[in-house]
């Protein structure tokens, strides 16, 4: 995909893997519409990117902002080309014994709910647009459990069925659909395992994890034709020949 005057939206863009996708895909030319909760970090970083970037406050666990935003981008751009669907949360760690009711829905709120939202709103722009795309941020964790993490584990899981749904529904329809696993980043995720002490993620030292450039450049790698084999599945960075077809090693 040639990305000028394509318009890539990004959830979760105020920092970690989604403000470096978000200078990413404007270094090659792309308009970036920036959602996040964080207005203040988001404005920051398209003063930086400048007239290619869009900021704007979005809560993607509410469907009518979602809808909203995305109609303010489409105006604003003329179209709305790729759905990064990365916003997510990790909070509440704990024990399901310990876990608040409200603090767990909220994270599927977030991480499960957030992605339909962004799906189901971006749809109608992206068949507008001919031959759209989507990409969600999966983890390893959909595939076991993690103490302390029976909400993330299960908003992974989650999402990576919607993922394969999408696909099912809109592949054929000309709809690009795919999944990253970007094993850990070093990003404010990590941070907040880190304190909690809970399972061996969060005793990992800083250098073990990968940089949030890396998973940016993967999903810019997505969207060429040289990833076409992996339309409609999840791609793993943990993948040491992934890493070299992206270019990171």
């Amino acid at each position: 995909m040639k990305f000028a005057n394509k318009t890539i939206v990004i959830s979760g863009a105020s920092r970690g893997i989604g403000a470096s996708a978000a200078r990413e895909f404007a270094s090659q030319g792309a308009n970036v519409v920036l959602l996040a909760r964080s207005t203040e970090a988001l404005e920051t970083l398209a003063d930086e990117i400048g007239e290619k970037a869009l900021a704007l406050a979005c809560d993607v666990a509410d469907y009518a902002a979602v809808e909203a935003a995305f109609q303010r981008a489409s105006t604003h751009f003329g179209s709305l080309d790729v759905l990064i669907c990365n916003a997510g949360m990790i909070e509440p760690i704990a024990r399901l014994e310990h876990a608040e009711p409200a603090d767990w829905a909220q994270l599927i709120n977030v991480n499960i709910t957030g992605v339909f939202n962004m799906m189901r709103a971006g749809l109608p722009h992206l068949k507008a647009a001919v031959g759209g795309a989507v990409l969600t941020i999966g983890s390893g964790a959909s595939q076991r459990p993690l103490e302390g993490w029976s909400a993330y584990c299960t908003s992974k899981a989650g999402a990576a069925m919607l993922t394969q749904a999408l696909h099912l529904e809109e592949g054929e329809n000309g709809i690009r659909v795919m999944g990253l696993s970007p094993g850990t980043v070093a990003t404010q995720m990590q941070r907040e395992i880190k304190v909690s002490g809970i399972n061996p993620v969060s005793q990992l030292a800083w250098e073990d994890h990968i940089p949030a450039e890396w998973p940016a450049r993967t999903l810019l790698w997505m969207l060429s034709a040289d990833a076409d084999e992996f339309i409609g599945t999840e791609v793993s960075l943990r993948d040491e020949n992934i890493r070299k077809r992206v270019g990171l090693i």
